[in-house]
Formats: structure tokens, C-alpha cells, sequence
């Protein structure tokens, strides 16, 4: 126990240190030496996320329900890990139109909506009201736990007290004057909140170091460790549940999993410090990363305090407070005060930029809207409103901390931390579907989020806000346990019979899937204004526009007239610095008489609109602007229009690459066709001169033969030898130009039967011995045991490796020739390559070298050309593709050439008679 005397003191400096932080960082940002510009202390202002309900809660959750408590920042982190898809969207958004609140944004999207943006801040104040209250149950609870002689009386020390006696009354009067001072000096919300960041910035630090000393503590102090702790609670049955996850909890887990996503978006203080404070998108990038190792930081000790809290204190300790009873009761009263600021820090940080946040929404969606519509007021005609403006926040802020201390007193004494916070997470979570479906769907209308949005806080109220009150005495329990009207159909936590889920899985069930379905529903169904579908464009296609808004202003108004105005909010010298740098930007005069372009009167409303909101800066300005707004029709028809235009000039593209795909497509066809004609030229010369060159020589040798009636008989048979040979040439020359046309015609006759391969080549080698003898090649075989079944044609196969082989043999190396030839089963076939060592083909005839009208320049310069028609390897690669096979060459430079040929067949047995051989010259 520690005296009452030195808490309060202790307190009172931590407190004080905050005002110190915050007015030097405000000084700092007057000077223009601003140090919490940065993306470290902006992530460090997002930390105001952990509240006491992670500092003391998350321990009291892990004591209750062992690794549930880890849901809760599993969600944020989703949520900023994916940052490039939704924060970011969000705070281009906000930026561009000067959003100052949640409301603000909300009702922004949905034609700048005053109605919606008073019915989502009174959600907003009725769904933070528990979540203050928690903070200054946790302050009250926390100096109770330091200072009282008998723990015992934790729970309700607090609440037998007077108001004044109550620890947190002082708390939350303290609190509101923070806020005061810090959140409510200026109006303009381009002045932000520097003093407040810096000094939520360095709470952030504050209770991450008090919890990670406690965690430490307890780890390796009071244990051998980390796993010294887990190996003792594993051996209680009442503590080694905590270590496992629960088999039926998945409902629970999921419903916790989405409260803490949708939490991160909509809470207001969220918003406030993730979108309204942030000063540099680029600081976002470096916070998807930085805040989640944050969170994890907070959470790595939790459960070792838990387990640790179970087996040392007595069992009627609150969990709750392990973080500071568990020093307490170690006798570590400086450990025990830490934690205590700690724990300060979470809490006070929270109520702070709540408050300023809340505040900042009654002012602009509630109060001013109101004022605003009281004509007798005629605040319009009042020359600077910006006291009136800064009074109504001030108030608002003490409002709305003691709406929260009122619930603390009445309804707060009897719920654990965790169940106070998520009954607040599930009454923000209604903003997710109005929210979500703004920002990607332009069908969603005003009148659907309407309706959603009080369809799902009604029921929230209904099934999860009555019995909690219930609970605290403030109602009848007989109504939760019989339903309106005594219907048990309709009992708040079993509506319609749905029994089967725990109380704030039920309630989250039927508030946003209703909110949901009605907001769908009924947007389907509704009409939106033309501002409606304007801002739903905006929003929705936010990164495909530049600039900020559309003009949508046609007015007689003087330049004066909106300066004026614009100065009753503001004041004098922020009117005469933003009008002045507005005329610098547009390079147009921006004092006197004259009328104000459709620019500036833009600018004014989103001038404004910082300030009072999005609602009242339209009404605003309307009374000023009093000729005629453009039609917000022929604004619509100008965006579809220019949209038309875009769709037609992305099709218009479109089809010209296409056709100029096309085109080169054509140019390439047309180049391969004056190839072919020229290679057709160069093949029918080719062929004239091989069949004009038998035909001479038959010819001539006949003429002899004719006019030489007495030519000596050895001469004659000489003659006739030569005759009946060239006659022969021609004769295959004919037949290879016929066998051709018939294969690609189709003609030819196929007699496919089941052949060995290696027989087939071993015919085809013996058939080209003689001409490998005369030209005295050294050939090699290579088969390999195992052989394939091929079902082919025999002959045509043999022709195939005939004419490999003779090509192989005529273009060797003159002086040493040389020709290898190996054949060797494959997976799904029998592959023969076919090698010889001669001058090798040219890599760009590798693939032309099979065409028909092609011939291989295969041959030494200084050799002569072989014979042939050429049509060898054509007529091979018809017969190898007709058995589902492939030809190819391969030509490595000064290796010869490789023909390989593969053909698909069933593998076979290996046999001994096929024994690799080598035989030749």
C-alpha cells in the first residue's frame, strides 16, 4: 500500500509534465520548428488506441479467457498492414475536402448531409459515454488498488463515496481541462492539435515502458524466466487452459476480430489522430509497420502477468489490476506507482483526444446546424463567431467526459474493463457498412445510410446496452429475461429465438447484418440527389482525380461578401492569411468589389468547412452566395460526359493498338512472303538447272550416239552407262517432286505397323554403306538397350534416316569424314540423332533449312555444291510430323551438325542384342 498523499502528488506532476509537453509542443509549431512532424511520433499519437483497457484489461482477459485478448489487436494490425487500400483512400479523401470529424466524413459522402451527420454524432457520444467511463473507472480503481488497506473493497470503494470524494470526479475534471486548454484554441482544422500529439506521443512511451518493467519484473525476477512461468501454469489444470485456445470460441474470436478492425476506422479518437492529425501521407507508410510492432510490444507481457497474478494473489483479486497488485503484493511499491502512471497514461490519453474529437462533432453537426437555423440569432450578421465556436466546444468537452463520469457512477462498477470497451466497439462498429460501401460503391444513397445506420444502433441498443444497464440496476431485470411486451421472442439476448450465440456475438449479428441489409436495400430502391452522386464520385474514384473539389457554383457574390464571412468563423487574421495565399495560388485578385469566381467560392466552402463542417459550410455559404448554383444536374452531365469521352479515347486506344498489332503482324506476314517467293524463285531456277542438266547430257550423248553410226563399242557402252545414269537422276529428281506434292496434298499412303526403331535404322545403315565405303566415312552407331515400339510407316521411316544419312555423308569434313549416329528411348518415345563433323548449318537456317523452298549453304566455299533437289529434309519432316513426331537441327559453331528426330512409342524390354557397335572405314 503506498499513502494516498504521494499518489496524489505523483499524479498531479505526471499531469502537470503532460501540460508542459503539450505547451512546448505547441510553441515549437508557432516558431516553425515543429518536432512531432515526423512519422515516429505520428505512430506513437495512433498508440492512443491502447487504453487502460490493454493496460489493466487486456491482463483481466487473459486471467479470464486465456489468448482471447490477443484478438483485439489482431484486427488493427489487419487493418494497417493493409494500409495502401482503405487508410489511405480514407486520408486522401479527408485531405482534399478538409474533413474534421467522422461525422463530417460520413455525411461528406453522402451529399454533405446534416441529418446524417446528427445522427452519427449522437451514435458516437452514446457509443463513447461507456468507453470514457472505463478510463475513469480504471483511474479510480487503479488509486484504489495503491492506497487502500483492504483490497477487498476494490470493486465499490469509488462508488459508497460522495462525488466529490470520488477519485475520478477529480480525474475527469482534470481531463476536461486538458482538453480545454490544448484541443479547443483555434477553430481552423488545417491548426492541428501539435501540443496534444507531442503530449499523447510521449504517453504512448510512458505505458509501453511501465508495462514491459512489470512484464520483466514478473518474468525474471519472480520466475526463472519466461518458460519457467509457462512450464509451472501448464502443470495447474486451472492455468494450463489459459495456454491453449478455446475448442468453441472461433464465434467469439471472429466477433472480437471484426469489433477491433471496424474500432481502428471508426472510433472517433481514431479518426481523429489516424486522419485529422496527420500532417504527410508518407508518414502512413512507415505506421502499417511501426503500430503493429507497437501493439505487440503491449502484448508480449500480458499473459506472463496473468499467469502470474493467478498463482500469487489471493482469489479474490481483481485480475483487472495484476499489473499493479502484482508488484504490490511482491513489495515493489516504486514497480507498483510505475505501473500506476502507466496505466494513467493509457487512460488519460484516450479521454483526451476523445473528448477534443466529440468535441469538435457536437460543435460543427449538432450545436452550429441548430444555431444556424435560429433566425431571431442571426449569428450570420454577427461580426466574429469564433469565441461563440471555441465556447461550445469547451463546453462539449466537459459534457461529454462527465456523460462519462455518469455512467461510471451508475452502470460502470459492476462490468470487467474488457465488456465496457467492446459495448463501445460495438456501438462505433455500425459506422463500418455506410463507411465501407461510401468509399467503393457510388450506389449507396443518403436516405439507405440513414435507415441502416438506425436500424443497427437500435438494435445495439437493444441487445447489448439494455443488459448492460440492466445489469447496473438501472432497469427492471425481468425486461431482459422476458422480452418487450413479455414476448420471449423478443428477449434482448435470444431475439427471435437466436440463443446459440454468446451475448455480444448475438448483438453484433443482428445490429450489422440489418444495418447492412437496409443500407443495401434501400439504396437500391432510393434515388440519390445530384450532390449525392457528385460526392459518391469523388469518393469512390479518389485516386483517379486531381485537385480537390468540383465547382459547383454559379454567384453574384462579392469577393468581400464571402471574406467577411469566412472572418466571422475564423477571425481576422486567419481570413486575411488564407484568402491572401488562396489569391497568390490563383494569381487573382482576392480583396475589393469585385464578384467572386466559382474558385473562390469553392474555396470558401471548403474553408469553412474546416471549421464548422461540411453541412454548415454549404448553408453558410448559400446565404452569401445568393445568386444561382450551377445545376448540380449539369454537373452530373458534364462528369458523365467527360467520363463517355475517357471510356471512348480508352477504346479509341485500345483499337489502335490493336491494329497496329495487327499491322506488324502484316508487315511480318508479307516479309516471310517475299521470302518464300524469293527462295521459290531461287527453288524453280534450282530446279530448271537440275533437270535441265540430265536432260543435256542424255541429249547430248544421243546425238552422238546417233550421228556416230560407227563409234567403237566401248565408247558406246560408255555413252549408254552415262545416259541410263542421268536418266536415273532424273527419274528421282521427278519422284521426290512428286512424293512431296503428294504429302502435302495428303495423297500419300500411310501403312502404319508396330517397328523396333533400332531395326529401321540398322536397314537404313546398311542401305547407305556403299556411299559411306566410296566416300570413305567413318561411321559410329550408338543404340542403347532399351528400344520403343513405334507404330509408323516402315518404308517411310527408312526413307527419313536414308536421307539423314546421306545428307550427313555428303556434307562431312572432305579430308575427314565422319558421321555418329545414336538412338536412345526416351520417356514417351525413341529419339535418333544423326551427326556429322562438317561445316555445320548457319543459325538463322536452322529452322528454314526444312523448308521447300530452301537449301542449306552447308558447304565448305571452296567445295563444290552437292547434288540433290533439296527436298530431302521437306519431305523428311512431313513423314516425321504424320507420326506425331519432331525434326530439328542443331548446328554448334565448328561442331558439325546434329538432326535428331523424335517419335512417340510405348518403351519396350531392353534385350541384349542391342549392343552398342562402331563400324566403318
Amino acid at each position: 500500500m503506498l499513502s494516498s498523499e504521494l499518489v496524489i502528488i505523483v499524479s498531479l506532476f505526471y499531469v502537470g509534465l503532460l501540460y508542459a509537453i503539450a505547451w512546448w509542443g505547441d510553441k515549437r509549431a508557432r516558431d516553425g520548428h515543429s518536432w512531432v512532424r515526423n512519422p515516429t511520433v505520428y505512430t506513437l499519437s495512433i498508440a492512443v488506441y491502447c487504453t487502460s483497457w490493454t493496460f489493466y484489461g487486456a491482463v483481466g482477459t487473459a486471467a479470464r479467457n486465456g489468448l482471447e485478448y490477443l484478438t483485439i489487436y489482431l484486427g488493427p494490425t489487419v487493418i494497417f498492414l493493409g494500409w495502401w487500400f482503405l487508410l489511405r483512400k480514407m486520408l486522401r479523401i479527408s485531405k482534399a475536402h478538409r474533413i474534421t470529424s467522422i461525422a463530417d466524413f460520413i455525411s461528406s459522402r453522402y451529399g454533405k448531409s446534416t441529418q446524417l451527420s446528427v445522427l452519427v454524432t449522437l451514435i458516437a457520444v452514446i457509443g463513447t459515454t461507456p468507453y470514457i467511463a472505463l478510463q475513469l473507472k480504471a483511474i479510480a480503481t487503479s488509486y484504489t488498488v495503491l492506497t487502500a488497506i483492504d483490497p477487498g473493497i476494490v470493486d465499490t470503494a469509488q462508488h459508497g463515496l460522495s462525488v466529490f470524494s470520488d477519485s475520478g470526479f477529480w480525474a475527469a475534471l482534470g481531463l476536461a481541462l486538458f482538453g480545454i486548454l490544448f484541443g479547443t484554441r483555434f477553430i481552423d482544422a488545417d491548426e492541428h492539435h501539435e501540443g496534444m500529439v507531442a503530449a499523447i506521443a510521449f504517453e504512448s512511451l510512458v505505458k509501453m515502458f511501465a508495462l514491459l518493467a512489470v512484464g520483466i519484473f514478473v518474468c525474471f525476477v519472480m520466475y526463472g524466466g519466461i518458460g519457467d512461468l509457462f512450464t509451472q501454469a501448464a502443470s495447474n489444470p486451472d492455468t494450463a487452459k489459459l495456454l491453449r485456445l478455446p475448442e468453441d470460441g472461433a464465434p467469439r474470436w471472429l466477433t472480437l476480430m471484426m469489433l477491433s478492425m471496424a474500432a481502428i476506422l471508426c472510433l472517433p479518437r481514431q479518426f481523429q489522430v489516424i486522419i485529422v492529425e496527420n500532417v504527410d501521407e508518407r508518414h502512413l507508410a512507415t505506421a502499417s509497420w511501426a503500430f503493429p510492432l507497437y501493439l505487440l510490444l503491449m502484448n508480449l507481457f500480458v499473459l506472463p502477468i496473468a499467469l502470474a497474478g493467478l498463482g500469487a494473489l489471493p482469489a479474490w483479486a481483481d485480475p483487472d489490476f495484476f499489473v499493479i497488485s502484482v508488484p504490490l503484493f511482491e513489495n515493489q511499491s516504486l514497480l507498483a506507482l510505475l505501473a500506476y502512471v502507466g496505466g494513467l497514461s493509457a487512460s488519460t490519453s484516450m479521454v483526451i483526444v476523445a473528448t477534443i474529437a466529440l468535441s469538435t462533432m457536437v460543435c460543427n453537426d449538432l450545436i452550429v446546424p441548430a444555431l444556424l437555423r435560429i433566425k431571431p440569432l442571426r449569428l450570420t450578421e454577427r461580426d466574429d463567431l469564433t469565441g461563440l465556436l471555441i465556447f461550445i466546444r469547451r463546453a462539449s468537452i466537459v459534457v461529454v467526459v462527465f456523460l462519462g463520469f455518469a455512467y461510471y457512477r451508475s452502470a460502470g462498477a459492476t462490468d470487467a474493463l474488457a465488456e465496457i470497451g467492446l459495448i463501445s466497439f460495438a456501438a462505433t462498429a455500425q459506422f463500418i457498412p455506410i463507411m465501407i460501401g461510401g468509399l467503393y460503391w457510388k450506389g449507396g444513397t443518403k436516405t439507405g445510410a440513414q435507415v441502416g445506420l438506425v436500424v443497427g444502433f437500435a438494435l445495439w441498443a437493444y441487445t447489448l446496452l439494455l443488459p448492460s444497464l440492466a445489469d447496473s440496476g438501472w432497469m427492471d431485470p425481468a425486461f431482459i429475461q422476458n422480452g418487450a411486451f413479455g414476448h420471449p421472442w423478443l428477449r434482448p439476448e435470444s431475439l427471435l429465438g437466436l440463443s446459440d450465440f454468446a451475448p455480444l456475438t448475438h448483438a453484433l449479428i443482428w445490429s450489422i447484418s440489418l444495418n447492412t441489409g437496409f443500407y443495401i436495400l434501400i439504396s437500391l430502391f432510393t434515388q440519390p440527389s445530384a450532390l449525392e452522386r457528385i460526392q459518391a464520385t469523388l469518393f469512390v474514384d479518389a485516386f483517379s482525380r486531381k485537385g480537390q473539389d468540383t465547382v459547383i457554383w454559379r454567384s453574384s457574390a462579392s469577393i468581400d461578401d464571402l471574406y467577411e464571412l469566412v472572418e466571422r468563423f475564423l477571425g481576422r487574421e486567419r481570413a486575411f492569411n488564407s484568402f491572401r495565399e488562396f489569391g497568390w495560388q490563383k494569381d487573382t485578385a482576392w480583396r475589393g468589389k469585385g464578384e467572386a469566381n466559382a474558385d473562390m467560392i469553392a474555396f470558401t466552402e471548403r474553408l469553412l468547412a474546416g471549421s464548422i463542417g461540411a453541412a454548415s459550410a454549404r448553408v453558410m455559404v448559400s446565404s452569401v452566395a445568393k445568386g444561382e448554383m450551377v445545376s448540380l444536374e449539369e454537373v452530373l452531365e458534364i462528369l458523365e460526359e467527360t467520363s463517355h469521352v475517357i471510356e471512348y479515347s480508352q477504346r479509341l486506344e485500345q483499337k489502335s493498338h490493336e491494329l497496329e498489332q495487327a499491322a506488324a503482324e502484316l508487315r511480318a506476314a508479307n516479309d516471310r512472303l517475299k521470302e518464300l517467293d524469293k527462295l521459290k524463285d531461287e527453288f524453280l531456277t534450282m530446279v530448271s538447272h537440275e533437270f535441265r542438266t540430265p536432260l543435256t547430257s542424255i541429249r547430248s550423248f544421243s546425238e552422238i550416239l546417233v550421228d556416230t553410226p560407227n563409234l567403237e563399242h566401248d565408247k558406246v557402252e560408255h555413252f549408254l552407262s552415262i545416259i541410263v545414269r542421268e536418266s536415273e537422276r532424273l527419274t528421282r529428281l521427278i519422284d521426290d517432286h512428286l512424293d512431296l506434292a503428294r504429302l502435302e496434298a495428303g495423297h500419300s499412303d500411310w501403312r502404319a505397323v508396330d517397328v523396333d526403331p533400332r531395326t529401321v535404322l540398322d536397314e537404313s545403315v546398311e542401305a547407305v554403306k556403299g556411299l559411306f565405303d566410296s566416300k570413305g566415312v567413318s561411321l559410329t552407331t550408338e543404340l542403347s538397350r532399351q528400344s520403343v515400339m513405334l507404330h509408323v510407316d516402315r518404308d517411310r521411316l527408312t526413307q527419313v534416316f536414308i536421307n539423314l544419312l546421306s545428307n550427313a555423308a555428303k556434307f562431312s569434313d572432305p579430308d575427314f569424314p565422319s558421321v555418329t549416329v545414336r538412338g536412345e528411348a526416351m520417356d514417351g518415345g525413341y529419339l535418333v540423332s544423326i551427326t556429322d563433323n562438317g561445316p555445320g548449318v548457319a543459325l538463322n537456317e536452322l529452322e528454314t533449312i526444312f523448308d521447300k523452298f530452301s537449301r542449306s549453304g552447308k558447304y565448305a566455299d571452296d567445295q563444290p555444291k552437292p547434288s540433290g533437289s533439296g527436298l530431302g529434309l521437306a519431305i523428311a519432316r512431313h513423314v516425321v510430323e504424320h507420326c506425331q513426331g519432331k525434326i530439328w537441327a542443331e548446328s554448334p559453331p565448328g561442331k558439325g551438325a546434329t538432326f535428331r528426330v523424335f517419335i512417340p512409342g510405348q518403351i519396350m524390354e531392353a534385350i541384349d542384342a542391342a549392343k552398342p557397335e562402331s563400324f566403318g572405314t
